[in-house]
């Protein structure tokens, strides 16, 4: 099974909170920063997700997780250049599904100019 690229590190959530664009919608925020802009010589698209404990249980965040991260993974070929993506989640997403989920991701997508 490959390995799933995400941010882990702090200080690189930080980094894309504090350099990156954001842009929102009813389900989601987005942060998205270029790879362009920073000094890392990886270029590949990494995401990192952020879920506050006020939209559910541990369940439902973990559920929210994996919906994110598939979204991710499905059109990540489609993005125009590399970047690192931090997601967060709302608290109105505990009751979408996959396609409402998807559709909230890709439009913000479409916003930041990453499609």
């Amino acid at each position: 099974m490959k390995r799933f690229n995400s941010i882990k590190k702090n200080d690189d959530f930080r980094k894309v909170y504090k350099k990156g664009r954001s842009k929102s919608d009813g389900l989601l925020v987005m942060y998205v920063l270029n790879k362009d802009d920073t000094n890392n010589e990886e270029k590949i698209s990494r995401i990192g997700i952020s879920i506050s404990k006020k939209v559910g249980n541990s369940v439902v965040r973990h559920r929210l997780t994996r919906l994110v991260r598939e979204c991710f993974r499905l059109n990540k070929e489609d993005f125009k250049y590399d970047a690192d993506i931090v997601v967060i989640v709302r608290k109105g997403a505990a009751q979408s599904d996959f396609h409402e989920i998807e559709k909230s991701f890709l439009g913000l997508c479409k916003r930041q100019g990453l499609l």
